[in-house]
């Protein structure tokens, strides 16, 4: 099974800085807390741009450091329509949490948290 993050992945980008790895990855962590937890009362008022949105902008983080898995649950979850499947979008929501999680612990154990 494969890491949650791609550390090589994100090598690249930080040029293997531990220091700026630690600080890309706190950052992500933040961001996936505040936008995971707007997502369900996104789907209850069926907010379809917001959706869009946050699904979309998650996708692309999550691609940038290396969160493949979280990413492509994204990717699922970004064309779902919330007037006609608000149940579809509930259960991408599920897996999106459940990847977050994921990564959330594989982040707080490299920032040994």
């Amino acid at each position: 099974m494969s890491r949650p993050v791609d550390m090589a992945h994100l090598a690249r980008y930080t040029g293997g800085d531990s220091a700026l790895n630690a600080e890309v990855l706190s950052l992500f962590d933040g961001q996936i807390n505040e936008l995971v937890a707007r997502l369900n009362s996104i789907i209850e008022a069926r907010d379809q741009k917001s959706w869009k949105e946050i699904t979309h902008t998650l996708k692309g983080a999550a691609r940038g450091i290396g969160a493949f898995g979280f990413a492509d649950a994204a990717a699922v979850a970004e064309p779902i329509d919330l007037a006609n499947d608000a149940p579809g979008a509930g259960r991408a929501l599920a897996i999106l949490q459940s990847n977050a999680r994921a990564v959330q612990l594989f982040i707080h154990a490299y920032l040994g948290r």
